[in-house]
């Protein structure tokens, strides 16, 4: 238990560098929400689909080819750091180019005409991201969890420090979408001094015998990723365009696509949880691959993950009485009954984030390219039969029929090339008990405020008691 322990203190750290910039932008939506009706809203939402998407390219999966080349015995970090920078610099910087070159159709097509402006700053914003990532990705391989906190903590406190100027304190210019975009520029700037150092050290290298092999071992992840947040970000990007002509009555579409994505944010808590474990996982799987009880050890963690995500799970979903306040304008509020269902596929992400370490650690990450376009032709195709029919409730239903195809998937891939003894039944039987509490919790009225907040954080509160008394009963009766 001493690594899970160690594990899950590195997951806490990486938590203040993940979760909790990540839940201070989060509190953005508050603000966005006060300030912006859902058609602009809706436009926000579908700039930042785009940026998402297209991060993932620049950034060409050089995150994980980092950490499988550097942490060979024998291998120097630094050279490995110089090979991966050099990829995402060359390519970041020649799509950079090319968006900005034709920043004024992208405009057009952004639903912000005549704005190349905006369209050239979220290019420069994409591109220090990536300068960034690998930076970043060295902290997590050298476990320096405190400065990658640090780092994020500033970054976002200068992030919601300028949207509170530009869009409450100042009174030069009326609220705009381009302040929002602004502010994150600004805020994005700062990485290049908080890394200055590690830029400046950098070399731009290429080995012929290694740069092809990481080369060839991101390609794949870059797919699996671009994959994957087209899985993420597809409905957001696509709802406006599928959505039928007043489907929801008088409301546009993009009014629709501002309320989907407000309410996302909501179940976006869920997924806070699951990066700030895969920012410690991912170094932790790599470093442990090679123990002989690593197959065991790997289950265990899945086994605990799966429970703290059944408690988010629940946390949100039977609470939404007072979430639904961090959406300011009670317009955005008729999109609330979505979000545990985006809990629930977030949560199978999770777990296949987990499941998906096998064909990482025996450098099959084709099979993760396979599984995540799987993943996104059932999303494409999900969204195009249940957005006319659904609206936005069909995008919702097809991100968990897709995340949770992906997670099968790759579990019966993994039991056939690196057998991982994982305790699915366990696991489903305490995501349906979870589901049952949040159906039947939900389904008492209680109509003073108070008393139904008590009654929720009890239920919580006795759920995970009496988790703790079964693992640790399960626990004592292991090691007798």
């Amino acid at each position: 238990m001493g690594k899970i322990q160690r594990l899950a203190g590195e997951t806490v750290l990486y938590g203040l560098g993940s979760i909790l910039p990540r839940f201070l932008n989060f509190l953005l939506v508050t603000l966005h929400t006060d300030v912006f009706p859902p058609e602009e809203y809706g436009v926000i939402t579908k700039v930042y689909a785009y940026v998402a998407v297209i991060n993932v390219i620049f950034i060409f999966g050089m995150e994980t080819a980092y950490f499988r080349f550097a942490s060979r015995a024998g291998e120097s970090e630094k050279r490995i750091f110089d090979l991966a920078q050099t990829v995402v610099l060359t390519i970041s910087f020649l799509f950079s180019v090319a968006f900005i070159l034709g920043a004024a159709p992208i405009s057009d097509a952004l639903s912000i005409p005549g704005r190349a402006d905006l369209v050239i700053w979220l290019v420069i914003l994409m591109f220090i991201d990536a300068v960034a990532a690998i930076p970043f990705a060295r902290l997590r391989l050298q476990k320096k969890a405190l400065r990658f906190a640090f780092g994020k903590l500033i970054n976002i406190t200068i992030l919601v420090g300028l949207n509170v100027y530009f869009l409450r304190v100042s009174t030069t210019y009326e609220p705009d979408v381009s302040f929002v975009i602004l502010a994150n520029l600004a805020a994005n700037a700062f990485y290049l001094f908080f890394f200055a150092p590690a830029l400046f050290s950098w070399r731009p290298t290429f080995d012929r015998s290694i740069s092809p092999a990481m080369f060839s071992y991101a390609y794949p992840v870059m797919i699996t990723g671009l994959a994957g947040m087209t899985n993420e970000m597809f409905s957001r990007i696509m709802l406006d365009k599928w959505l039928p002509e007043g489907f929801y009555g008088a409301r546009s579409s993009e009014f629709a696509l501002g309320i989907f994505g407000a309410c996302y944010k909501l179940a976006v808590l869920m997924n806070l949880a699951i990066q700030a474990f895969r920012y410690a996982a991912e170094p932790f799987f790599f470093s442990n691959a090679s123990e002989k009880n690593s197959p065991q050890l790997f289950a265990t963690v899945n086994h605990y993950f799966v429970i703290v995500c059944c408690l988010i799970l629940l946390g949100v979903s039977i609470n939404l009485d007072i979430l639904k306040y961090f959406l300011a304008d009670p317009a955005y509020w008729s999109g609330l009954h979505i979000v545990p269902i985006l809990l629930v596929a977030y949560l199978f992400l999770g777990i296949y984030y987990n499941f998906s370490v096998w064909f990482k650690l025996t450098d099959k990450t084709y099979f993760g390219t396979v599984i995540t376009v799987a993943g996104m032709f059932i999303t494409v195709v999900a969204n195009y039969l249940l957005i006319p029919v659904a609206g936005f409730e069909g995008s919702a239903v097809a991100a968990l029929v897709s995340y949770g195809g992906m997670t099968a998937l790759c579990y019966f891939l993994g039991q056939r090339f690196y057998p991982i003894p994982y305790a699915i039944n366990k696991g489903l039987i305490y995501i349906g008990i979870t589901l049952a509490l949040v159906y039947a919790v939900n389904a008492i009225d209680i109509q003073n405020q108070i008393l139904a907040t008590a009654f929720h954080v009890a239920v919580l509160l006795v759920y995970a008691l009496a988790i703790y008394r079964i693992e640790g009963k399960y626990l004592r009766l292991k090691r007798a």
